[in-house]
């Protein structure tokens, strides 16, 4: 037989066969006649064309943009020295120099990085279809915290665009109150993300330990989270899925916004929006599980919620408490969204759980999307009025709700009296966690390794460097596993492999040192 083609080899053998034969019960050869339909081939062929023509462009691109900051570095490299006393053949070998670590970072770019470069430490996160370690750099010992994600389950579960986003996301911002992301790379089962380690753990576990927080406290940090959000907003993204679980606090105990939360979405499509909010109470609109719920005091829904809060962050359904009516609904949302999800943890903050926390996710959708009816504030809390203000203007319709035209007014809001809006992340913080070293995980919760699957060893292709747009990106090159091997969803997996395309390190301390050596030279 033929060797396949190069176009074949990314074809299932199944689907490539117009017609085969089969043996019938009685022994006898019968024609079967599964066809790929025109409609199905078209799209495939249209993706892997998508993919390859994106492949190709930026490569070149990146070609022209590492020439670019080449030229400018020595640019400005020749700037110093005519500004500087330096002697012509202290600046022939500065050139050199420059050269020379040049040559290095261009060495450094094509090499294949994977799993196997990393020291896998304690585990800090695990969901539906990943985890996230503390890891350590073998050859620098530089440590982090690697993303693991299952590329089948992501299939599976329909999440290729939103890590997709997530990776481009801190692929492109560069902001003091996002997370960072080094690099990314894959193999044929996983898609990796290498982050910076914040050993300050997260929202969530801070409250959980703390119940409640003063005013003070949730005042500086809800208002660095007004400027994480505005700085993701700012690059036309939406988050969707703020919550404590993606609040993280680094050493000092400032805030940075991730996405550690590993959960499918809660499929709330069969919910509807209750308007009938001035009909009495005996109405049949309001008769529902809602109303024999039990009533409970501040102190027993605290006790309730925190019993069953870590629960629910790690299960495969995950909690919706801060998701926007609008997201829930399905009917268009936009950057208001993440605002919505602003109030509700600034409400458990001062209160100590949700607004609309119920028993069950569904509940809570109902709750959620009926949010006139169902947002009250417990007397026991005695939140101020100016706060009382604000959670209302957050927790309320898209279109009166405050943060629709920019983060600005918000900021403005009288609840924020006294925040230094550009100095915040250089003050002291308001909660300074206890670190003891670099590797510290105490300020994470614990988790059981008895179920995790030995690490396989793999090398995926070459860092890749952030591309400047949100485009798709090259697709990798991936082991030698046969299309017949894989399952069903793995089959996909060469499209997956153009869709999540590796990111490589931005280098930031690499270049750093490009010039730090002769820039104390220019300044002796």
């Amino acid at each position: 037989m033929a060797a396949r083609s190069w176009f074949q080899k990314f074809q299932p053998r199944d689907r490539l066969r117009t017609s085969s034969k089969k043996k019938d019960s009685m022994g006898s050869e019968r024609e079967d006649s599964k066809q790929l339909s025109s409609e199905e081939a078209s799209n495939l062929t249209k993706q892997r064309v998508a993919a390859a023509k994106q492949h190709i462009e930026n490569h070149y691109k990146e070609q022209m943009k590492n020439l670019q900051e080449r030229r400018e570095r020595r640019n400005l490299l020749e700037k110093k020295l005519a500004d500087a006393d330096v002697s012509e053949e202290d600046q022939s070998n500065l050139f050199k120099f420059l050269e020379k670590k040049e040559t290095e970072y261009m060495r450094l770019q094509r090499h294949k990085m994977g799993a196997d470069d990393f020291e896998l430490l304690t585990m800090i996160g695990k969901g539906a279809f990943g985890e996230v370690r503390v890891c350590r750099e073998k050859t620098t010992g530089q440590v982090y915290a690697m993303k693991k994600l299952k590329k089948s389950e992501m299939l599976r579960r329909g999440q290729v665009e939103h890590v997709k986003a997530e990776r481009n996301l801190l692929a492109e911002v560069d902001s003091s109150c996002i997370v960072k992301l080094y690099c990314s790379f894959q193999d044929e089962e996983y898609l990796y993300l290498i982050m910076e380690y914040l050993p300050g753990g997260d929202m969530m576990t801070l409250l959980m330990r703390k119940d409640t927080l003063t005013d003070d406290e949730a005042r500086f940090y809800v208002a660095e989270t007004v400027l994480a959000i505005e700085s993701i907003h700012i690059h036309n993204y939406i988050h969707r899925d703020i919550k404590p679980d993606n609040l993280l606090l680094d050493k000092y105990g400032h805030l940075r916004l991730s996405d550690f939360g590993l959960c499918k979405p809660l499929d709330c499509s069969i919910l509807q929006e209750d308007f009938s909010v001035g009909e009495s109470l005996n109405g049949a609109s309001r008769r529902d599980e809602r109303s024999q719920a039990p009533k409970r005091t501040q102190q027993e829904q605290l006790q309730h919620w925190q019993k069953n809060r870590r629960m629910l962050a790690y299960s495969t359904v995950g909690t919706p408490d801060y998701i926007a009516p609008e997201v829930l609904l399905k009917k268009g949302y936009g950057m208001e969204c993440d605002w919505w999800s602003l109030g509700a943890i600034m409400y458990e903050m001062l209160v100590g759980y949700p607004p609309f926390y119920s028993d069950d996710p569904m509940s809570t959708c109902r709750k959620i999307v009926n949010w006139r009816t169902h947002l009250k504030f417990p007397d026991e809390a005695k939140l101020s009025l100016e706060a009382k203000d604000l959670i209302s203007k957050l927790l309320c319709n898209v279109n009166q709700r405050l943060g629709s035209k920019g983060a600005d007014e918000i900021k403005a809001h009288p609840w924020f009296k006294g925040i230094d809006w550009d100095r915040i992340y250089h003050t002291e913080a308001a909660f300074i966690p206890e670190v003891n070293n670099e590797l510290d995980t105490q300020n994470f919760e614990k988790f059981e390794e008895a179920d995790i699957q030995a690490h396989t060893s793999s090398k995926s292709g070459p860092w890749r460097k952030v591309p400047a747009t949100r485009g798709q990106g090259a697709s990798d090159k991936g082991g030698g596993v046969s299309l017949s091997e894989l399952s069903p969803c793995k089959k996909k997996m060469r499209v997956f492999n153009c869709l999540i395309p590796p990111v490589k390190c931005n280098w930031y301390k690499y270049k750093d040192d490009i010039a730090s050596g002769w820039e104390s030279s220019c300044k002796a």
